[in-house]
């Protein structure tokens, strides 16, 4: 046997000893080992694609799970089948009398536009601050809130929501129409989550379309978003993501990749100004300059994000933002979520925002309003300020506020 053949066969032993080591040996990335995406043609990361959860996390940890990062498996299957019940369920009496304000609002919401998905694992979003909740609010924000929520309950006052003391209600007293009927809201209202008085405020009036939540004006998208669907497509120099968002409530956003400072200060923006780069495998954006009527949470144009995008895998993007707005929260805090990719061919989204709301929706809104003040001033209607329109105590998510059946993830 030559010398040069002994040489070949070792060269052999060791390519083959490699591959097999590779085999075994996967990227960190890789979960379940998936085969990463190949590079773009130009050689960054590839993200593109259509991506979405397959599974769901409350964004703030249940108080009872503490400082518990994920559920176990029984954990999962047992509130997947609790959460199952209580949307099937049928509402009881004297929580959703049929015809009501409460049973109309929460039938719209919980049965037509709010989907479901099984539980993920993770008792939280927010990653930290390690016990999977918000930061306190600082005490601007508090007195802020405050009083939005007390002028939110004079305009619910008269109205059934007090007289029957739903959860919207609580800590006010039924009685007559209130004056700050005729007062201006103390704040921008821009109809954010977390009930009356909450960080954007939700009223019960139709003046005009500044007093109707920012859904209601198809105004609702926000970054960050955690929910929809995303398509990124990419090119040199550029990341561009149309969101899906809502009711027909769409955008399109474009990342420039760039050392180049934000905007001047003075330019704001609904979606804020990004600048993205990439740290070795992932997409980092800086996010600044919201405008004074943007809302995530209760932060406007003092919000900062920093996201990062990840590919993990073939079928696995990781989406991380760090969430800070001295004026609302007094530490920033941090979310992270994993988004499946979707078939291209199969899952069929029109690519164009479709809301009706703002165009349509508002106009009937206002001319009922209208309509029920004309009924009034000629005696054949009761005094429109005894009827809800906003704040009404409905069943957001398809829960309910609380009682037996509120929401296991609160």
């Amino acid at each position: 046997m030559s010398r040069r053949f002994l040489e070949l066969l070792v060269v052999a032993a060791a390519v083959a000893a490699m591959v097999v080591l590779l085999g075994v040996v996967r990227p960190v990335g890789g979960q379940g080992g998936a085969p990463a995406a190949s590079p773009t043609p130009w050689g960054e990361p590839d993200l593109q694609g259509i991506w979405t959860r397959d599974s769901e996390e409350p964004l703030q940890r249940p108080a009872k799970y503490a400082d518990r990062e994920f559920f176990t498996d029984e954990e999962r299957a047992a509130l997947d089948k609790q959460r199952a019940e209580i949307i099937s369920r049928e509402a009881t009496a004297d929580r959703r009398k049929r015809g009501t304000e409460q049973d109309v609002g929460g039938a719209y919401n919980a049965e037509i536009f709010t989907s479901h998905l099984r539980l993920g694992r993770r008792t939280s979003l927010i990653v930290d601050p390690p016990n999977g909740r918000l930061p306190p609010y600082t005490a601007d924000e508090q007195k802020r809130r405050a009083e939005l929520r007390e002028y939110t309950l004079a305009l619910l006052q008269s109205t059934d929501v007090c007289k029957d003391q739903l959860p919207a209600c609580a800590g006010w007293k039924y009685g007559p129409p209130s004056p700050r009927r005729a007062e201006i809201p103390p704040y921008y209202l821009t109809g954010g989550a977390g009930g009356p008085g909450g960080g954007g405020g939700v009223i019960s009036r139709s003046d005009g379309p500044e007093d109707r939540g920012h859904g209601e004006r198809c105004m609702s998208a926000a970054l960050p978003d955690f929910g929809g669907f995303r398509r990124i497509v990419q090119s040199r120099g550029q990341v561009a993501i149309y969101y899906d968002t809502g009711q027909g409530q769409g955008w399109h956003r474009v990342i420039p990749i760039t050392t180049a400072p934000h905007l001047p200060g003075q330019l704001r923006q609904w979606w804020g100004d990004s600048r993205g780069r990439w740290e070795g495998q992932t997409l980092v954006v800086d996010v600044t300059n919201f405008s004074p009527k943007s809302n995530y949470q209760g932060a406007h144009q003092n919000l900062h994000l920093v996201e990062r995008w990840t590919r993990l895998d073939a079928e696995s993007i990781e989406y991380e933002v760090t969430v800070e707005d001295p004026t609302v929260w007094t530490a920033p805090w941090t979310a992270k979520h994993v988004l499946k990719k979707q078939s291209d061919e199969a899952n069929r989204i029109y690519y164009e925002p479709r809301c009706h709301e703002g165009n349509y929706g508002m106009v009937a809104l206002l001319a009922g309003a209208r309509a029920d003040e004309l009924a009034f001033a000629q005696g054949r209607a009761p005094n429109p300020a005894e009827k809800c329109v906003g704040a009404c105590g409905g069943f957001a998510g398809g829960f309910s506020d609380d009682g037996d059946d509120a929401n296991p993830l609160r």
